[in-house]
């Protein structure tokens, strides 16, 4: 069996390569369900089943009112899912879990071309012992099979931005008109789904003029313009008739809120990205990224601008700088490889890069199987899966007045957008209690769900003296990775949650069966 495993990957090294990065993909799509942050779940799916149940909870659309305004988001690849909803509720697939379990396959698969595409790149610029080494590393790294079935603009992207560079290397001079329109629209999509790739974009072009493909920079560049007007332009008239009025309220957002969110150092993504790489493999990688750099210019450059920039930029996440980690891995191979080419020759140091490279590989498979099965956020969407079997609920409260942030409850998974009312660190519960107290039951919260442990007895108590028919229902207890995440990072809150039932509005318990 062994033997012939070996004998197919010899024949078909990028098939062997594709199923196997299928099957951990897979993996994820059957297991790994809820959502990864905040920009996933609640700009992405929450956004496009509001629409398709024609409610826009969240005021993305104009309304009567003249109240809504643009939120400055592409609404590209939310209509994509609104879309896909539709479709997906017409094959009466309709419980929030089935219609993820499809998302989940559909970009898997799309995932597939960042593999092949990264395959084909490094196998045109250094011959296929790099493509292999590309190859499985895109294809198994430890966090890719699960951002792969994530809605992340940032990763949904790479596919584009791959193809667009692989289009230009596959022809070089040859290249007809209608392909350099071609590329430009591939990039012009990428931005369309995520506006920021306009760097990587913009570096390609840069270093098109640098080998003076004059003609083909413009094509390119008029293939993202033709984009950018049909979709962007497009469907902003459409819904707000006027063009562009997402994207000018994106770049204003950005422009004056950039510090109301995580800042750090300029170096906070180097050090990211040599953690997500594993060190001290991270470092070779990084060292070859750099000596390959003439040999790699067209992922070289755009890649680098798109890091530059994100480096410098007030607002850091971790996440936005995962769209350039394949190029960094193309560019870091091919240059490692380069450097490393004459290892044999000295003994002890070919030892200690075999053996770096075995840690990497066996702490790469200790993380690839948990880390591509966890359920994020677990307690959250489960807490709204259990309240979702209560048909006739109209409203419920999130209590969660040891912190100061709220973490939404995801209502895509309640499968109703009753409203409901926070209670945080910062409100006046006496306030509170004057505004609730005494309402009629049809006024009351059906359930009132307590956001982690601490200080519960006198928290419950307070509620109970506002509605006295509160009543234990049951503990929706967080995933084994949320807790492994919070305990290496308490800021990763992910906490029990602890659901009571009013029973001047609910009076009795669902059974479980």
């Amino acid at each position: 069996m062994v033997d012939k495993l070996k004998i197919y990957y010899a024949e078909y090294p990028l098939k062997t390569i594709l199923l196997a990065g299928f099957f951990f993909r897979l993996l994820a799509v059957i297991f790994s369900k809820g959502y990864g942050w905040v920009d996933d779940q609640f700009l992405i799916v929450e956004i496009a089943q509001s629409w398709v149940d024609g409610t826009d909870y969240y005021g993305w659309l104009p309304d009567a009112q003249g109240i809504n305004t643009p939120k400055g988001f592409s609404f590209f690849y939310v209509g994509f899912h609104y879309l896909l909803f539709r479709l997906l509720e017409l094959l009466q697939i309709t419980s929030p879990q089935g219609k993820m379990y499809v998302v989940r396959l559909l970009h898997a698969l799309w995932s597939l071309l960042i593999i092949s595409g990264g395959y084909k790149i490094a196998r045109r610029l250094d011959g296929n012992q790099s493509a292999k080494m590309v190859g499985w590393l895109l294809a198994v790294l430890w966090l890719f099979p699960v951002l792969s079935v994530r809605n992340l603009v940032e990763y949904v992207t790479i596919p584009l931005l791959i193809a667009g560079v692989w289009q230009i290397m596959r022809n070089k001079e040859h290249n007809k008109n209608w392909q350099w329109i071609w590329i430009g629209i591939l990039f012009g999509l990428a931005f369309n789904i995520r506006f920021q790739t306009l760097l990587f974009t913009g570096g390609v072009g840069l270093v098109l003029l640098y080998q003076k493909k004059w003609k083909g920079t413009l094509l390119v560049a008029t293939g993202v313009l033709l984009s950018i007007i049909l979709f962007q332009g497009g469907i902003d008239y459409l819904v707000w008739h006027k063009p562009f009025v997402q994207l000018i309220g994106y770049v204003n957002y950005n422009l004056h809120h950039a510090h109301e969110y995580l800042t750090a150092p300029w170096y906070f993504y180097l050090t990211v990205i040599l953690g997500l790489l594993i060190p001290p493999v991270s470092i070779y990688l990084f060292t070859g990224y750099f000596r390959s750099w003439k040999k790699t210019l067209l992922i070289f450059f755009p890649s680098l601008l798109f890091l530059l920039f994100h480096s410098f930029f007030p607002n850091k996440q971790e996440r936005f700088i995962v769209t350039i980690i394949p190029f960094i891995i193309i560019g870091g191979i091919i240059g490692w490889r380069q450097i490393t080419q004459h290892l044999d020759q000295k003994p002890v140091l070919a030892k200690w890069h075999k053996g770096s490279w075995v840690f990497f590989w066996v702490l790469n498979f200790i993380l690839l199987l948990p880390v591509s099965t966890m359920y994020s956020k677990k307690a959250r969407v489960e807490s709204m899966v259990y309240l979702s079997r209560y048909k006739d609920l109209n409203y419920f409260i999130v209590e969660d007045v040891n912190k100061s942030v709220l973490r939404q409850p995801p209502l895509f998974y309640l499968h109703n957008w009753a409203p409901y009312t926070t209670v945080m660190a910062y409100d006046d519960l006496e306030k509170f209690r004057k505004t609730q107290k005494g309402k009629k039951p049809e006024q009351q919260p059906g359930f009132i769900l307590f956001l982690e442990e601490t200080r519960l007895d006198s928290r419950v108590e307070f509620m109970t003296s506002v509605f006295p028919g509160l009543e234990f229902e049951t503990l929706i207890h967080p995933g084994y990775m949320d807790k492994v995440l919070h305990w290496l990072n308490p800021i990763n809150d992910n906490q029990n949650i602890y659901i009571y039932r009013n029973k001047s509005v609910i009076p009795d318990k669902l059974s479980d069966e």
